[in-house]
């Protein structure tokens, strides 16, 4: 029979840092046998750590829990040998990473933020200022990170179990993403509301679908998105960007 952990997949279960709760949770399990206790044990909801889990086997593209059926306590879980694989990789790499982030010292913030790997071209670091919850979802409200950025406020409307998982607390430092395509480019007064800035265009990429827009908000910071075909907008013009505040996708880098 072939080992379950041989077509693990580490490297993609991993890409985000093993300090983070997904990987926490999976650890409780391992040492309870009980994904409820490794909920209470994370700080997470019951249903949050099930996310967690579907996320990370998803990632891995191998089982990493198993059920245990009866016993005194009614049955329970347990790690599979891809899961216990995972641990271990990523208590190897967790100490790496810490080794290299001590001697990078002051750098780090920077150097984090270099190695996650996304397809997103717009990306911020930003402070969470305050989470509101909405229902289900929680809208985080945030601020540029960079000097250079101070004045940027962007929202961003998430599950609450995301916001579980990230550990969203204000004054904690995450990542803001978004791809250039869900950032609409417009004349200057278009829309009003959260998640809409004046800039001036830095440079245009003409095509038949839309126009690829680089601009530079009076934030300070730069941002690619799309605009009409034939917009007719030139390097320098005024304009207005948007995005959904469900098109803004958060990371927190370790």
């Amino acid at each position: 029979m072939q080992d379950p952990s041989s077509s693990l997949s580490v490297a993609a279960a991993l890409d985000h840092g093993p300090a983070d709760k997904r990987i926490a949770i999976l650890r409780q399990i391992g040492a309870g046998g009980s994904i409820s206790q490794a909920a209470r044990a994370v700080g997470v909801s019951y249903k949050a750590a099930w996310q967690a889990l579907d996320t990370l086997t998803n990632l891995a593209g191998v089982p990493l829990v198993e059920r245990v059926v009866g016993g005194t306590g009614g049955g329970g879980a347990m790690l599979t040998p891809a899961g216990q694989a995972l641990l271990d990789a990523a208590q190897a790499m967790d100490a790496a990473r810490a080794e290299v982030l001590a001697r990078l010292s002051g750098q780090a913030p920077a150097a984090a933020r270099l190695a996650l790997r996304t397809s997103m071209r717009n990306q911020w670091p930003c402070v969470v200022e305050a989470l509101q919850v909405q229902g289900p979802l929680v809208r985080v409200l945030l601020r540029g990170a960079d000097a250079s950025a101070q004045t940027l406020r962007l929202a961003s409307r998430i599950t609450r179990e995301s916001a579980e998982l990230l550990g969203l607390v204000p004054g904690l430092p995450v990542l803001a993403l978004a791809k250039a395509t869900a950032v609409q480019v417009q004349r200057p007064g278009a829309i009003q509301g959260e998640n809409c800035w004046p800039a001036r265009v830095t440079r245009v990429a003409r095509g038949e679908a839309g126009d690829e827009i680089a601009a530079q908000l009076d934030a300070g910071v730069h941002m690619v998105g799309f605009a009409a075909a034939a917009s007719g907008l030139r390097v320098r013009s005024q304009v207005q960007l948007s995005l959904p505040e469900s098109a803004l996708a958060l990371a927190v880098v370790h």
